[in-house]
């Protein structure tokens, strides 16, 4: 193991500590900043705004779980998801294609869901009607 030291600064002898003016010059930089000489620099940042694309999860997983009609909701669920994966990774253009087509499904889903549900209700009141016109005719004619 070699006992030989290497100077602190660069040109001052190995034993003995810096000298004076050298730490007196730099407190003196430290304190005055840039050198007056110095041009100032202008820096403009540039802030991109963030770009909405919506994913339709909440009305897809809405249709999903209640209007599923030939499974539509799923599926619009499922284009929802890759659209916010698009989006998360940075892809735009490709969540905005993802989206619509959730958009799509989705509004296909609600209208025949709606569709399927009044023509149900509609079913169910004139089954009862009937159910209840035969009920009157076994009792005697009625009231």
């Amino acid at each position: 193991m070699s006992s030989t030291r290497h100077p602190f600064l660069p040109g001052t002898p190995a034993g003995s500590p810096p000298g004076y003016e050298v730490l007196k010059e730099e407190h003196e930089v430290s304190i005055l900043g840039e050198s007056p000489t110095a041009t100032v620099a202008s820096t403009v940042v540039h802030i991109q705004t963030d770009t909405v694309v919506p994913d339709h999860v909440v009305w897809s997983l809405f249709n999903t779980l209640f209007l599923n009609v030939c499974c539509l909701g799923f599926a619009a669920f499922a284009f929802s998801v890759k659209s916010r994966d698009r989006k998360m990774v940075g892809d735009l253009a490709g969540a905005r294609s993802y989206a619509s087509t959730a958009k799509c499904l989705n509004i296909w889903a609600l209208v025949l869901g709606v569709l399927i549900s009044i023509g149900y209700l509609a079913l169910l009141i004139y089954v009862g009607m009937m159910a209840y016109e035969k009920m009157q005719q076994s009792m005697g004619g009625g009231y």
